[in-house]
């Protein structure tokens, strides 16, 4: 079910009520305290974009697994793009890009229970009908700047919960390994020679070969050898900062 909230602080605040059930829905346009991965604040013109948060239930995902989350929701965002005539991949660990530019972000929050996952709140900003961005925003694209056509926004969210349904079920139903395959497969800059950098700034160059189940990129080094990151301990540096 879909709830729209004209204001909130933040709808993944708001989705931790315990009235909101699974697969539930909250979206507004209006975030006084929205919030992206690394802490960053998310930018979004009132009225322009999709900006919600999903409730999910995954009580029989093991802790260690709690990336298939990521997973299948980048897959349900890639799907939805697609039916919208616009061609995206992941970047590492669930941002979606078209082209080098980003779409849209994802952050996602555990609450756990024992050794597996109680409660995940799945928040997106997803760029729809925004025709311009602040300068100083890295690298923002939206659907309309792609296409050059307004989309109905709800109708969009409508999409992708049903995808996100489709993709959840396969997890329920235990295909993890067609859930891997596929997120790998939709990475961006996937095997190829890309510069990376260490949160000193140190910079170096390797190929993306793929992500555990529990979140860690792999990345091979020049010198061959292939190393694991944890989210935090490596990121991207865009192409245009090169």
């Amino acid at each position: 079910m879909i709830h729209f909230i004209e204001h909130t602080t933040s709808t993944n605040d708001e989705a931790r009520d315990a009235r909101y059930n699974h697969l539930d829905a909250i979206w507004s346009d209006s975030q006084s305290s929205g919030r992206g991965q690394r802490g960053h604040t998310w930018h979004s013109a009132e009225g322009e974009n999709l900006t919600f948060s999903v409730v999910l239930k995954p009580t029989f995902l093991p802790i260690a697994e709690q990336f298939l989350i990521s997973e299948v929701v980048s897959l349900a965002l890639i799907d939805t793009m697609a039916e919208f005539a616009i061609e995206c991949r992941t970047k590492w660990t669930n941002d979606l890009y078209a082209g080098d530019s980003k779409l849209a972000g994802v952050l996602i929050e555990h609450s756990l229970s024992g050794d597996t996952l109680a409660r995940t709140i799945v928040g997106i900003g997803l760029n729809v009908n925004q025709g311009s961005f602040p300068d100083d925003l890295p690298n923002p694209v939206s659907m309309t700047q792609l296409r050059g056509q307004r989309f109905e926004r709800r109708e969009l969210l409508e999409h992708f919960l049903c995808n996100l349904a489709g993709w959840y079920s396969r997890l329920e139903q235990g295909d993890k390994s067609l859930i891997e395959s596929r997120y790998r497969e939709s990475m961006y800059h996937l095997d190829e020679q890309h510069t990376y950098a260490y949160p000193s700034g140190e910079r170096f160059r390797a190929s993306i070969r793929g992500v555990r189940p529990s979140g860690e990129l792999r990345l091979e080094h020049e010198d061959g050898t292939i190393r694991e990151y944890a989210f935090k301990e490596v990121e991207f540096v865009l192409p245009h900062k090169q």
